[in-house]
């Protein structure tokens, strides 16, 4: 329980700027606009590009962009953070730059469309992947193999919400030495800490939860400190000094936003951070209303099926109940007569037929016809997306 003393979670996202000694007093970090950093010595120059504290150019970090940084640590509890252009520069910056050509990694089958899609991307450049249902961790342990360097999963997948088993895949990723990373854009470092299950990394699309206000892209990975990267056989040789506690994270900002250039704007890292400041109100209350939502669904007779975590009828029921403060503003449901799919659609008023997740307005999308199409229906049955699933994103 946290004592009156500490700041609650709120409190210390608000305060977070003020209090690590903004400029000028200000109550939020400035947006730094500057690409270049300049030094009255060379030396001081030097000592940055040679890891000293300090900046040099914009790609890879601005004092905004580090403000930013520091709140999502803190959300997550973890030792630091980087944040990217869009939440899928962070997981592909996480898999290309910690990943190498022989390398196997175990994938939950039910993730996001665009992640399912780098899955091939992946296959090309020579790392082999197995998607599998991991909603039992015997699944994944079923797939390990000798050169198994990651388990990837989200706490609840888009769309159809399935949760994994996160207790028994970390304890899984322990025994073996594998890091465990965890997509919780859907849950929130609010609902769901990642640490709590042993996750090594934790990825966020900062466009989603986070934000909020469906008016800036960007995304983060976070080291929670919970793995042991001297072990990694992947880290180079360059990055291999100083404490092994910070190697990961160090490899992906360098190569990932130095080499790969997916820089978050201090514009957008601002705007993000503002709607940072929101994320447990917005969460308790976007969460209230989609399991109102469900339960409403669920009695209407011409649905079949409504996927919400805190739904009793969701399969993982007990994980969710288990692991997460509240359900979260994403929920599915399946039509009895999937001719009536887009019919549905245009008739609701209020819901803007949109893409897109976390919006304060509530979104929404036939599944199948949208997001993943590309997919095909082998694929998509595979997943649970029924061809009359629509999506709902709760505002």
């Amino acid at each position: 329980m946290t004592s009156p003393s500490t700041p609650r979670f709120t409190t210390h996202i608000v305060h977070a700027d003020r209090l690590s000694g903004a400029e000028h007093g200000a109550i939020h970090a400035p947006i730094h606009t500057s690409v270049q950093y300049g030094y009255n010595k060379v030396e001081d120059l030097i000592a940055v590009f040679q890891g000293a504290k300090g900046f040099n150019y914009a790609r890879q970090s601005t004092p905004t962009t580090v403000a930013l940084e520091s709140k999502i640590t803190q959300m997550e509890q973890g030792q630091g953070s980087i944040v990217f252009a869009t939440g899928m520069a962070g997981i592909c910056a996480m898999f290309l730059t910690l990943l190498k050509a022989g390398d196997h990694i175990v994938v939950s089958q039910f993730v996001f469309g665009n992640t399912n899609s780098v899955m091939g991307t992946l296959a090309d450049l020579g790392i082999q992947v197995s998607m599998v249902d991991v909603t039992e961790s015997a699944n994944v342990a079923a797939a390990l193999l000798p050169h198994t360097r990651m388990v990837f999963v989200e706490t609840i997948a888009n769309p159809g919400t399935q949760i994994p088993d996160l207790d028994g895949i970390g304890a899984l990723c322990k025994q073996h030495g594998v890091l465990y990373v965890v997509d919780n854009t859907v849950a929130s470092p609010y609902l769901f800490r990642a640490a709590t299950v042993g996750a090594g990394l934790v990825i966020n699309s900062l466009t989603k939860s986070i934000g909020g206000q469906g008016d800036a892209l960007g995304g983060s990975v976070t080291d929670t400190g919970q793995f042991d990267w001297s072990n990694y056989p992947n880290i180079n040789v360059a990055y291999r000094k100083g404490d092994p506690k910070g190697w990961g994270l160090q490899q992906v900002r360098k190569k990932g936003l130095r080499d790969m250039g997916g820089a978050l704007s201090s514009h957008a890292a601002h705007q993000l951070a503002l709607g940072a400041e929101t994320l447990s109100l917005r969460m308790d209350r976007t969460s209230a209303t989609a399991l109102a939502l469900a339960q409403w669904l669920e009695q209407h007779p011409a649905v079949a099926r409504v996927l919400y975590p805190m739904l009793p009828s969701h399969p993982q029921h007990h994980q969710a109940r288990k692991h997460f403060k509240a359900g979260s503003w994403m929920l599915s449901f399946e039509l009895r007569d999937p001719a009536q799919c887009l019919a549905v659609c245009n008739r609701l008023q209020i819901p803007i037929k949109a893409t897109g997740l976390a919006d304060t307005r509530t979104l929404i999308i036939p599944v199948a016809h949208t997001i993943f199409w590309e997919a095909g229906p082998e694929v998509r049955a595979t997943m649970g997306i029924a061809e009359s699933m629509i999506r709902l994103s709760v505002g």
